[in-house]
């Protein structure tokens, strides 16, 4: 199997100052894989070598020749202002295109047929005619999905995609992914301080400390050293405030009821 992107000794930063250093790793087609790490640990950076903007200093960041050809989808944390962004859920889903046509000043039949296939798939077809900053914060992660899977059929970049969702609202965005990448075969690579979330939706987990303190099956991330005391106190001290495991939202759930 072809990895979509590999890491081979991989320096990347700003200015001649590293800031990550000697990543190895791999994303495979169908892999489900989550980055977490503290804030200022390199995540970020990290995302920008994958989706090109950044170059390493040192080592190897190779994508596949698939992938090259067609394209990653890119979910950023959206900013407020991107959250009343005036334009109809159509207009923004078909804009996911944009990387296809080239010079060419017009969407295409096909390009078309592939923004309304998506949002059928994404049950957002009946709110096609609606504006973006009208609907829920759930809703508009579906259409920025959407807008993505446009762009990709292989692989979705996610940048910390629940932050400021509902109880509610989080556990579709999961059972959404979750069947996107069961079903459909999408790779997910997402970066998430949800960390209860991401060790039970992930297949890996790369955990990050400007070096990689844990790369591997989701599964044995929990008995690592790396996990340690990070794991549990994130648990405690931010999974009320972000609704971020499946525990506290059942809770939180129950309670609105």
């Amino acid at each position: 199997m072809t990895p979509l992107i590999k890491c081979e000794h991989v320096d990347l930063g700003y200015e001649n100052q590293d800031a990550v250093v000697d990543v190895n790793m791999e994303v495979n087609p169908g892999d489900y894989l989550c980055i977490v790490g503290e804030n200022g640990s390199g995540k970020s950076t990290l995302m920008k070598g994958f989706l090109g903007l950044l170059k390493p200093s040192s080592g190897t960041l190779s994508v596949s020749e698939d992938l090259k050809a067609t394209g990653i989808g890119y979910l950023p944390q959206q900013t407020a202002a991107q959250k009343d962004f005036p334009a109809t859920v159509y207009e923004i889903v078909l804009s996911g295109c944009l990387s296809r046509r080239g010079r060419w000043p017009f969407y295409s039949k096909n390009e078309k047929r592939i923004a309304a296939a998506n949002m059928e798939k994404l049950g957002i077809m009946p709110l096609s005619s609606r504006c973006y900053r009208e609907l829920s914060g759930g809703q508009q992660q579906r259409v920025l999905i959407a807008r993505a899977l446009c762009a990709t059929k292989e692989l979705l970049i996610l940048d910390e995609p629940v932050t400021g969702l509902d109880p509610s609202a989080i556990q579709e965005f999961y059972a959404m992914i979750r069947k996107l990448n069961r079903e459909d075969k999408v790779a997910i690579l997402m970066v998430s301080h949800d960390l209860r979330n991401a060790v039970e939706e992930a297949n890996k987990i790369l955990h990050l400390q400007k070096r990689v303190l844990f790369y591997g099956p989701a599964g044995d991330y929990m008995n690592s050293r790396a996990a340690g005391h990070f794991f549990h106190e994130k648990e405690q001290g931010i999974c009320k405030s972000t609704a971020g495991c499946r525990r506290c939202c059942r809770a939180e759930t129950e309670e609105k009821l």
